[in-house]
C-alpha cells in the first residue's frame, strides 16, 4: 500500500464477508472492519487508537480521507504508530463496506481535522460502486443491477465529465460493469432526445413556458429550466 490508501478500494477483500465491527478501546464494536482474525488482531491496537484520535474520520460515521492521509498521521504522531502497522490498519479500514460506501456516495475527501479539502476521483468513486456491487450480489439471489445502474447514473452526473473523459478516467475491464455503464449512457441519451424534442415542440408553440406546460401537464420549473429562463418569468 501507498500513502494513498484509497488507491485499494476496489481490491477483492477475503474479510468482505465477515460482520462489518470491530472492537473499540473500549470494547464497543464499531462498525466496518470486520471481526478480528488471525490476520487482522495486529493491527486492531491501530484501528483502536485511530478511533480515538479522530472518531470524526473513523468512528460512527466514516469519511473518505484525503491524499497523503498516511503520511501526515506518520507527522502528527511520530510515537503513537508503527509505519508497517499503519499501512496494514489503513488498508484494512479503506477495504471496510462502510468506507466504501462513503467513497460510493461521493463525499469528499477530509483532512486530520474533519475538514474537506478535495473531491473522490470519478474512478474511485465507480471502483466503490462496483466493489459494494460484488460484495453484496455475492450474498443474495436478488438482482441488485437496477439499485447499481441507478448509483453509476448518479456517479456519473456528478462527475461533470461526458462520456468519453468519464470512460477514460475509470479503464473499466469488467464486462458486466459496463453493460451497466451502456444501459447508463443510453438512457441518458433517451433523455437527451426527449428534452430536444420537447424544446423544439416549445419553441415552435409561441406559447410561454406557463401556458406549455399546462399543454402538457408538465411543471412550469422544468419547462423554464429545458429553455433555459430563470422560473420567476416562466
Amino acid at each position: 500500500m501507498t500513502s494513498h490508501p484509497t488507491d485499494i478500494i476496489a481490491a477483492a477483500d477475503a474479510d468482505a464477508t465477515q460482520p462489518d465491527t470491530a472492537p473499540t478501546a473500549a470494547g464497543t464494536p464499531v462498525a466496518g472492519h470486520g471481526r478480528p482474525t488471525s490476520r487482522t488482531v495486529s493491527v486492531q491496537p491501530v484501528l483502536e487508537k485511530l478511533f480515538t484520535l479522530y472518531p470524526a474520520l473513523f468512528g460512527a460515521e466514516f469519511l473518505p480521507l484525503k491524499r497523503g492521509v498516511f503520511q501526515d498521521l506518520l507527522a502528527a504522531h511520530p510515537e503513537a504508530f508503527d509505519r508497517a502497522s499503519l499501512k496494514a490498519a489503513l488498508g484494512l479500514h479503506t477495504r471496510g463496506t462502510r468506507y466504501l460506501q462513503c467513497v460510493a456516495a461521493g463525499k469528499q475527501r477530509h483532512d486530520l481535522q474533519g475538514h474537506p479539502v478535495e473531491p473522490v476521483a470519478p474512478e474511485h468513486v465507480f471502483q466503490a460502486i462496483l466493489e459494494l456491487f460484488r460484495r453484496r450480489q455475492a450474498r443474495t439471489q436478488a438482482d441488485l443491477r437496477p439499485r447499481v445502474r441507478a448509483q453509476l447514473a448518479a456517479a456519473f452526473d456528478a462527475s461533470g465529465l461526458d462520456r468519453l473523459d468519464y470512460l477514460a478516467r475509470i479503464q473499466c475491464t469488467d464486462a458486466s460493469a459496463q453493460a451497466m455503464l451502456d444501459d447508463v449512457f443510453a438512457e441518458r441519451d433517451q433523455q437527451r432526445a426527449r428534452q430536444d424534442a420537447m424544446r423544439k415542440a416549445f419553441e415552435a408553440s409561441a406559447k410561454t413556458p406557463a401556458e406549455f406546460a399546462a399543454m402538457y401537464g408538465l411543471d412550469p420549473r422544468d419547462v423554464a429550466a429545458m429553455v433555459g429562463i430563470a422560473p420567476t418569468q416562466a
